[in-house]
């Protein structure tokens, strides 16, 4: 069944120093900007402070699609939510409340979604299937853009594409997505691609979208 590509540009990789700007090199192809939130203690790197975050979603073009890779999600999932964000990820991993989490960060009118870290199974959750807008599988190590895709994470997004059924629930996977990996990660099941080093280090990053886009969705079809 063919389904919706959604490409989600990660700005990790890019140019900090005028942000803005390079968010309005893929927004027009777009369909959500990846925002990573790393403290430096969930995973071994930190990404945006609170206020260079909520100057990016203040100043973005495009929605934004916030990805916390901190250790106190149920804290900080409501408050990116509350700052306007489209879609606000939390890591099982670090989360004490799972379905409170959820449920607070959708009092916002936000999407709330639920990462995985690689070794985390996703059997172990589900009793949110019904409960959660998006499911993330890492298909890295949190913590550094830039690092190999884990093709044996497949198995995982096949498996969550299958307990997803025909629910309207996304199914993103982020690290290591590129030209050279996008199809094997669509054709497992996924519909939403997280992809950083592969758009911001292309010589054109719009057109780098596009053409994972299209080889994403040859293969839904």
């Amino acid at each position: 069944m063919s389904k919706s590509v959604r490409i989600h540009p990660s700005i990790l990789n890019a140019d900090y120093s005028k942000i803005l700007s390079e968010i309005d090199r893929v927004a027009k192809v777009s369909d959500l900007l990846h925002l990573d939130i790393l403290d430096g203690k969930f995973a071994p790197n930190t990404s945006f402070s609170w206020e260079q975050a909520k100057y990016i979603i203040d100043g973005s073009s495009i929605p934004v699609d916030a990805h916390l890779m901190v250790i106190d999600c149920d804290e900080q999932g409501p408050k990116y939510a509350e700052a306007g964000c489209e879609s606000v990820t939390v890591h099982v991993e670090a989360t004490k409340d799972i379905r409170k989490a959820i449920r607070n960060i959708k009092s916002h009118g936000t999407r709330a979604s639920l990462a995985l870290k690689p070794s985390t199974q996703i059997e172990d959750y589900l009793d949110f299937v019904d409960d959660v807008d998006m499911f993330l599988i890492m298909t890295v190590e949190p913590g550094f853009g830039g690092q190999a895709f884990m093709p044996d994470m497949m198995d995982k997004v096949h498996r969550t594409r299958e307990l997803i059924g025909e629910r309207p629930i996304w199914l993103q996977v982020d690290g290591g997505i590129s030209k050279e990996t996008i199809e094997i990660a669509s054709a497992a099941g996924a519909d939403t691609f997280v992809a950083g080093s592969a758009v911001y280090k292309a010589e054109d990053p719009a057109a780098m979208v596009s053409i994972l886009r299209d080889l994403a969705q040859t293969v839904q079809n």
